[in-house]
């Protein structure tokens, strides 16, 4: 793909994820629906999504997680475990430092 459409669906990658936090409350099935559009996005355009979205949002059911709204997050080690209350879904993100 080109570098220009990378760049611009990382942009809206970026926005719908904005726009799922601000959803998260009131609307539930519409920020679904937009972590559901910026997976789809990444999927066509071949544009991974960012390290740092990876954490926010389940693999399973495709609810944006928030700490304390929706997820459990729980720190061992270097390795992040988020755990998602809509689905009860596991997620491990960071890496170990192994010498």
């Amino acid at each position: 793909m080109n570098k220009k459409i990378q760049a611009l669906a990382l942009e809206r990658i970026y926005r719908l994820f904005e726009l799922a936090e601000l959803n998260l409350k009131s609307h539930a099935k519409r920020s679904k629906r937009y972590i559901q559009m910026a997976r789809k996005i990444g999927t066509r355009t071949n544009t991974r999504i960012p390290d740092e979205l990876k954490p926010s949002y389940c693999k399973k059911c495709n609810a944006f997680l928030k700490k304390g709204v929706n997820a459990k997050h729980e720190k061992e080690g270097g390795i992040l475990l988020v755990k998602c209350l809509e689905c009860g879904a596991e997620r491990k993100t960071g890496r170990k430092n192994t010498p």
